[in-house]
């Protein structure tokens, strides 16, 4: 079952990102964090409460609350950056780059949690580090510092996310995942909203357009699922899998992203997803 849970996070991660690229079109990355963060917020707790998992708050262990705080001070580090990174690069391209993280991941679960470390991990890395690469060709029309300032927020995005997976695979030990995902959220909400005053982006709150509201609140709606999803399968299943399957996303949101922003998909971009893709199905 943690396969058909990491498999229906992707598809929701490939929704938050789409619907995170319309809604970032004209306000502050900090804000979008922090109000779409509240959306998931709200969303995460109503599941728990309908679920009943709100009982089980008193069995949380000192452990489980620290490593869940951790990794939820991390996933808000990993949004500000990725959102940031979004605004001001292409979406197949910052999604290339923080979806690597699944190296990192996967080399974590397998030196610090002890996880398995078989042949075919080993044969998929390189598959999944090479297919990342093909996938950065840089715009012409780029800019050096532009490029260097969204690779630099993608790839910080990509350590602070396989540290909330990694953190959060030991958080999760003998709770209820929602419970999990609610407490961990309510940890980036906190951190997200005192972003905004330290940042100084409070002053544009007034400036933001429904539209844009619209879409952050289907991408929070989306991001809620996805973690939901992701995070139960975290608790079946190994960190240094599940995090591949679930990176899977970034074939449907270059899919996505040819779609409704007419984003070029180059011949090495598709033999670099092709890559990245057969290096995530190796795992199976």
């Amino acid at each position: 079952m943690y396969i058909v849970f990491a498999l229906a996070s992707a598809v929701f991660s490939a929704l938050t990102t789409v619907l995170s690229k319309l809604g970032l079109k004209g306000i502050n990355s900090h804000i979008a964090t922090f109000f779409r963060t509240g959306v998931v917020l709200v969303f995460v707790w109503l599941i728990v409460f309908v679920t009943g998992a709100y009982s089980r708050i008193a069995a949380l262990s000192t452990e489980n609350l620290l490593f869940l705080a951790l990794s939820g001070i991390a996933g808000g580090a990993s949004w500000l950056c990725y959102f940031r990174a979004l605004q001001i690069g292409s979406v197949n391209k910052v999604v290339a780059v923080d979806k690597s993280g699944i190296i990192l991941t996967m080399l974590m679960g397998m030196l610090f949690l002890g996880e398995s470390a078989g042949p075919l991990k080993i044969i998929a890395l390189p598959g999944i580090a090479a297919g990342t690469y093909l996938m950065l060709e840089p715009k012409h029309e780029e800019t050096r510092v532009i490029r260097s300032r969204w690779f630099l927020y993608a790839a910080l995005s990509a350590v602070f996310a396989s540290l909330t997976s990694i953190l959060a695979k030991i958080g999760l030990n003998n709770i209820d995942s929602n419970l999990g995902t609610a407490l961990r959220t309510s940890v980036i909400f906190v951190f997200a909203g005192l972003m905004v005053p330290v940042s100084g982006s409070a002053g544009t709150m007034g400036t933001v357009k429904k539209k844009e509201l619209l879409f952050l609140a289907l991408s929070g709606v989306a991001t809620g699922l996805a973690w939901l999803c992701y995070f139960r399968a975290l608790r079946l299943g190994e960190a240094s899998v599940v995090a591949p399957l679930d990176k899977l996303s970034v074939v449907c949101t270059v899919l996505l992203s040819r779609l409704i922003f007419q984003e070029r998909i180059s011949p090495k971009t598709i033999a670099g997803l092709s890559l990245l893709t057969a290096g995530t199905l190796l795992l199976l």
